[in-house]
């Protein structure tokens, strides 16, 4: 159970989340909102509650007619153009508080009018406003015909960003988004890392092997990091599942090794014993970089987004500044050829603990409920 601060709101509250579909960093936030708030509804636009914790799945859960779509678990997505038909179907009670997490359509639910709305936003509707090339790019028709949809979804979003009385960014980088996509102001508070849970291992770094911890999909650039060590030739473990990873498997060496779904405790034994992880996408956040350095493990990162903001260049990590093979190789062996202090690296990625999230996170309530 997380301890929450003195000043956690003690108010009637809701929860709102795009979609329940699986356990990501996402997912752990709401986490603790249910343990700050136990009598709490979640809505949400669909729920498979056999991919869900028991702590998410202990909360009564409301969905919405899209729920009722066979096979939508699977194909979501493709729906894109439903999803804010699908939220006005969401009809929360009249609370106090209402806390949506949000990187899509969470934070456009309608609340009744003496509801104080807080946003957790992830981002913006990445879907709409960013990413359009990784998504829609590689297919022209796709493309032309996604156009209008995106278009139509970005005055969307933009509208009902106004249904939100106070956004929290989970970076800066994203404090810019809002900025410039909605024109509001934003609290940063940064998403929790479990740092108690993720621990340096008895003996770190000595597996020889790097590692890659994602989803395997476009926008995250896996694909440069399996052709790098394809030509690099040092062992590389890949662990994630996504649209890409038949794709990805199909050009790598040898020496690349797709673990694909891993639990959570095999993962954490894989950040132990890792020379070093490797984000190769331009993040919101990340959360995967903090977990390994929090396991006394330096990342080498692109050198955009939410990486500049959670690796310490020459203290946890080294970034590179282009997405090529010879920058992310280049950076992969200045990366081994230091003498790395885990210790040190560790300290860094506690100044990102569940604590501070939970104590920024009151603050902020407390301002939107004043």
């Amino acid at each position: 159970m997380t301890k929450l601060p003195d000043n956690w709101p003690q108010v009637s509250a809701a929860l709102c989340h795009d979609w329940l579909t699986g356990m990501r960093g996402g997912e752990r936030v709401l986490e603790i909102l249910c343990e700050g708030f136990p009598e709490a509804h979640i809505y949400t636009l669909l729920a498979d509650p056999s991919v869900m914790s028991e702590t998410i799945r202990s909360h009564p859960i409301e969905t919405s007619w899209m729920q009722r779509i066979p096979g939508i678990s699977t194909r979501y997505r493709s729906c894109l153009p439903l999803f804010p038909a699908a939220v006005r179907n969401l009809h929360p009670p009249d609370v106090d508080l209402m806390v949506s997490t949000s990187h899509c359509v969470a934070k456009s639910i309608q609340t009744h009018p003496h509801t104080r709305h807080l946003c957790y936003c992830f981002t913006p509707m990445r879907y709409a406003w960013t990413f359009y090339d990784e998504y829609f790019g590689t297919n022209p028709a796709k493309a032309m015909l996604a156009k209008p949809v995106l278009a139509m979804l970005r005055h969307w979003d933009l509208q009902t960003a106004s249904r939100v009385d106070r956004f929290v960014a989970i970076s800066k980088h994203i404090q810019k988004r809002i900025q410039e996509f909605y024109g509001r102001e934003s609290d940063v508070v940064y998403p929790p890392v479990d740092t108690d849970r993720c621990t340096p291992g008895r003996s770190p770094g000595n597996g020889g092997y790097d590692l890659v911890v994602s989803a395997m999909v476009p926008y995250k650039r896996v694909d440069l990091a399996v052709a790098a060590y394809t030509k690099l030739g040092y062992p590389l473990k890949v662990v994630g599942v996504g649209s890409k990873l038949a794709e990805l498997k199909a050009s790598a060496g040898a020496n690349v090794e797709f673990l694909e779904w891993q639990a959570d405790d095999a993962v954490l034994e894989l950040y132990r014993g890792c020379r070093q992880l490797v984000f190769p996408g331009e993040e919101d956040f990340g959360i995967v970089p903090l977990e390994a350095q929090a396991c006394g493990r330096p990342v080498v990162a692109y050198g955009c987004g939410g990486a500049l903001e959670t690796v310490a260049d020459g203290l946890s990590g080294i970034f590179f500044e282009e997405q090529t093979e010879t920058c992310l190789i280049d950076a992969v062996e200045r990366c081994a050829a230091e003498a790395w202090d885990p210790q040190r690296i560790r300290e860094h990625a506690k100044r990102f603990g569940i604590s501070n999230f939970v104590s920024g996170l009151a603050d902020s309530m407390q301002r939107c409920l004043s």
